[in-house]
């Protein structure tokens, strides 16, 4: 456990790697005492916690003991340290999880694209020469895990930055129910449509995490078959105006979910596009980000990336009145969107309409980057608005820009969606396998002068 914690320290520290930009704040010497703590009660035969030597990363919102949360921001850096690590941490803690430190992210989490001019923007792992985006706002926990920098990271959202993230870097995401995993000790963005989830290279440890997380039985999830079950495909928006590559990956897991058993049912959803067209998620972090900002904005504006002061203080022109519209339309569509998915096992979706945009493009254009940004959260804000759950899965050919395939479903379907989701992930991991096995064969046939393994002379 010591050495996986040493090599995650390591990695950070190289400097031809991404950690200065990844981590805003170690916790080296308490991670390294921890991991050894771990490592001698395994040599005694004590019984070991779930995560025991797990290295973790958090992001930079979430309170830990003795140390300021900052948020991705300039604007907390003379706040007093947290007294307490949030419950969330404290339960990580408490199953044996070590703690490596705070990542980077969007100021304040508004955001979905990951870029951050305080603090620099960590490079997507994907095609790392173009410097492309890691998506938002959970940026340096995708890129922590893609780069070994932790075993697991774990993010907020308020309209898929669990999930976006994680579809741009090529890793499972998850974000949970709201009301599963306490809030407290996270600075939010919106208190309406918050919630917390992990980041990581397979869905297993996303549901061991979330396990620990929640507070349930940390004992591992058995895969739910997938031939019967019923998956539905929404008509309205979300596959509208995709890549090709995201459409053609998406295309090609929906042609293998089929073959192994599942139903795929293509269905109106008419609350997705009231909720698009009322700009809900927009109008929720603006009104209740603007009340946690107000004194701050008012005081310390110059301090903010002048994008997210600008956007905050649009929450100003929101009333009261307007405000309990608000929640009264979200009961609603919540309520309706039940009534439509109820009969299915999960909704399944791109995760996200493109692929990871580069950086110098988007600072350069600033509708090129609302755009992207507009892409980016369209089809991950049904699961906050809604008040679901959701899981994001890789489902791109190897080699290729990562695509994100998400399951969705229904408020507290939690862990019968991680379930469904260890099927899909191996389904979708023994496809890559035959892939990988095909080409390999057909290079080995042009290198000996052959077409592939059809042409054989016999």
């Amino acid at each position: 456990m010591l050495r996986r914690v040493e090599d995650c320290f390591a990695r950070i520290k190289d400097p031809r790697g991404t950690g200065s930009l990844t981590y805003i704040r170690l916790f080296e010497k308490q991670a390294l005492a921890a991991a050894d703590a771990w490592d001698r009660m395994r040599e005694s035969g004590l019984p070991m916690p779930p995560l025991a030597g797990m290295p973790i990363s958090v992001k930079d919102l979430f309170d830990v003991a003795g140390s300021v949360t900052t948020a991705g921001s300039k604007v907390l850096c003379d706040a007093a340290p947290a007294a307490h690590d949030a419950p969330a941490l404290a339960r990580l803690r408490a199953a044996g999880a070590v703690i490596i430190g705070t990542t980077n992210m969007t100021d304040f989490a508004f955001g979905s694209l990951g870029i951050n001019p305080h603090y620099g923007t960590p490079p997507n792992p994907f095609d790392r020469a173009a410097k492309r985006i890691p998506g938002g706002s959970s940026s340096g926990a995708a890129v922590s895990v893609c780069d070994d920098m932790a075993v697991v990271g774990i993010g907020s959202a308020a309209a898929g930055s669990v999930r976006a993230p994680a579809a741009y870097c090529g890793l499972a995401g998850f974000k949970s129910t709201a009301q599963r995993i306490p809030l407290d000790g996270a600075v939010p963005l919106s208190t309406s449509l918050d919630s917390i989830g992990p980041l990581a290279r397979s869905v297993a440890d996303c549901a061991a995490v979330d396990a620990v997380l929640v507070g349930d039985d940390p004992a591992p999830l058995q895969p739910v078959p997938l031939s019967g079950l019923r998956f539905a495909l929404p008509k309205t928006l979300v596959m509208d105006d995709l890549e090709s590559a995201v459409a053609e990956a998406f295309s090609r897991t929906v042609t293998l979910l089929s073959r192994a058993g599942a139903m795929i049912t293509e269905i109106d959803f008419p609350e997705i596009a009231e909720l698009w067209s009322l700009g809900l998620t927009h109008a929720f972090t603006i009104a209740e980000g603007y009340a946690w900002h107000k004194d701050l904005l008012e005081t310390k504006r110059q301090l903010y990336d002048p994008i997210i002061a600008t956007r905050l203080l649009e929450g100003a022109n929101i009333s009261a009145a307007d405000y309990i519209m608000l929640l009264k339309t979200r009961a609603r569509l919540i309520e309706s969107s039940r009534r439509v998915t109820s009969p299915y096992d999960a909704v399944i979706m791109p995760t996200l309409a493109i692929t990871a945009r580069r950086i110098d493009d988007l600072q350069n254009d600033r509708e090129y980057y609302a755009a992207s940004a507009r892409a980016t959260i369209r089809n991950p804000n049904v699961a906050n608005c809604l008040d679901r759950c959701a899981l994001t899965i890789p489902c791109h050919e190897p080699g290729s820009a990562p695509v994100g395939f998400t399951l969705m479903g229904e408020t507290l379907a939690d862990r019968k969606i991680l379930a469904i989701g260890l099927s899909v992930e191996a389904a979708l991991a023994n496809t890559s396998r035959r892939s990988l096995c095909r080409a390999q064969r057909g290079a080995l046939g042009d290198e000996h002068g052959h077409r592939g393994p059809s042409t054989s002379s016999g």
